[in-house]
């Protein structure tokens, strides 16, 4: 059994909690799943994790259920916990639970959650924030109302606004970043709930993309720079008013069936009522740093992100590492799941057979979302078997998406000429990682990072491979539409966007998801 987090459909003054059970599978976090990551959840520790999804759904008469599907087509952004929180009117309630989505919320649990608007959160944590406290949404009665949470990014400025609010008498009850923007607004000097919103948008810094809900509304929101997506689509009804949807990434639209109609924009405060939607900018003149590793990684690549096909990209980025740095090869094998799309586009272009070799394993334990190193190091052949047939005797290019810790990459490595390659070389799809995230991703320290302590020559060494080869930045640059599209490149060149702030004084990246 799974603990769930219940907030019922609860009045004003009641604020009440208990614990509510569903049965999931006793391993929920250890099984297959069928929407794995983004091409694919990874391997093992080797990757960066997005830290987080976020869905919000107005005017639809089944809302949570709605908001379920959208988490299920998000949860790739976040497997550690998940949570649904619902209004109709009058009321809000909210459900919340460690796990996977459909593990969470049966049909059982679905129907504690009544109401025509609702907002979902799935989340990836670090080590010791796999709390049910800090899952989200986060439900809060405050002086501007009842009002429920949920955020995706990282705030870099927690160490001075929560001592600020302490200060005036504030009370936490967690961990999270988006409760420091809750207690903002609860202690905004603002006389409307939207100008609170602004108002205290307004002073935080760092990584957001916000959806709220109060008993009547809904409002979505996203940092001045846009460093994470937040999409609007609409289900058109034909007899009565449209439902307003917003998601992390475009592909929970279609199993939505919405039609996308535009991305929220930077420093832009959505709101959507009975009455329609209206818009209002927070901030403005900040430039943009949208976060590249979307399209390199993150996203599905079904996705429109940051108003580009992700697909596009990985496409693009392949081809470019073939002009870059094509080598004599007999066939190009992807790192299944993630390089795929990058290894078609190189391999179209370098007219090098493109084959997977390399076969992985959707049903063995998903190491990827546990936060304990311990439990992380399983070891590549659980997960990977080569395809003997295709490798034995060949010039073999390896796709992979990105090196960090660079074990993996070796294990790959050591698989591909145990199956009788005569040479492998391996192709990244993106610059090396030289510097961690503060912006809401569960990046490694600089320590910990190979290509922040080693050359590409002695990585090389270090995975046994025959040649390795990065794509550059502004081929990584070119690929995703330009460097006049405005992306965060930080973990490629430790160059950051805003002021720098020392991990130490940031909570975990987790605690802000």
């Amino acid at each position: 059994m799974s603990r769930l987090l219940y907030q019922g459909v609860l009045g004003e003054a009641d604020e009440s909690e208990k614990l509510a059970s569903a049965p999931t599978s006793p391993n929920a976090r250890d099984m297959g799943h069928p929407f794995n990551h983004a091409e694919d959840p990874k391997l093992d520790d080797s990757k960066l994790h997005e830290e987080c999804g976020v869905c919000a759904i107005h005017g639809h008469p089944d809302a949570a259920r709605q908001a379920y599907l959208a988490l299920y087509a998000l949860q790739h952004r976040g497997q550690e916990s998940a949570g649904i929180a619902t209004a109709d009117g009058r009321q809000l309630a909210n459900i919340k639970g460690m796990g996977l989505v459909s593990e969470i919320f049966t049909d059982d649990v679905l129907q504690k959650l009544p109401g025509p608007m609702a907002i979902g959160h799935t989340r990836y944590s670090t080590t010791g924030d796999s709390a049910l406290l800090n899952a989200q949404p986060i439900r809060v009665e405050s002086t501007k109302g009842l009002i429920a949470i949920a955020h995706n990014g990282n705030l870099i400025n927690l160490g001075t606004v929560r001592s600020r609010l302490e200060r005036a008498g504030a009370v936490f009850q967690t961990t999270s970043d988006s409760e420091i923007i809750i207690q903002l607004i609860a202690h905004s000097k603002a006389g409307t709930l939207v100008d609170a919103i602004a108002d205290s948008l307004s002073q935080v810094e760092g990584a957001f993309s916000i959806v709220m809900m109060t008993r009547d509304r809904i409002f979505a929101a996203r940092d001045p720079r846009g460093f994470r997506p937040l999409s609007m689509g609409r289900i058109k009804n034909s007899d009565g008013p449209d439902t307003i949807v917003f998601a992390s990434e475009t592909c929970a639209f279609d199993l939505l069936r919405a039609e996308y109609e535009r991305d929220v924009l930077p420093g832009e405060l959505v709101m959507v009522t009975q009455d329609g939607v209206t818009s209002r900018q927070f901030s403005t003149g900040v430039p943009r740093s949208s976060c590249i590793f979307e399209h390199v990684y993150f996203a599905r690549p079904d996705s429109r992100i940051f108003g580009r096909w992700v697909q596009e990209s990985r496409d693009q980025m392949g081809r470019q590492l073939a002009r870059e740095s094509g080598v004599p090869a007999d066939v190009i094998v992807p790192v299944p799941d993630s390089g795929v799309t990058a290894a078609l586009g190189y391999a179209e272009k370098s007219e090098i057979p493109f084959r997977f070799g390399l076969i992985r394993n959707h049903y063995v334990g998903r190491t990827f979302i546990e936060p304990e190193q311990r439990v992380r190091d399983f070891g590549v052949k659980l997960k990977l078997n080569p395809v003997r047939n295709l490798l034995e005797g060949k010039r073999v290019i390896l796709i992979d998406d990105s090196i960090i810790r660079g074990t993996t990459s070796r294990k790959i490595v050591r698989m591909v000429r145990g199956a009788g390659a005569k040479e492998v070389h391996l192709r990244i799809s993106c610059p090396p990682t030289i510097s961690p995230c503060f912006y809401g991703v569960d990046t490694p320290s600089k320590r910990d990072l190979i290509a922040a302590n080693q050359s590409v020559e002695e990585i090389c060494r270090f995975i046994e491979a025959d040649s390795l080869a990065y794509l550059s930045l502004d081929g990584m640059l070119k690929s995703c539409g330009g460097e006049e599209r405005g992306f965060c490149t930080a973990c490629f060149t430790g160059q950051y966007p805003t002021q720098w702030v020392d991990v130490d004084e940031i909570l975990p990246a987790a605690a802000g998801v």
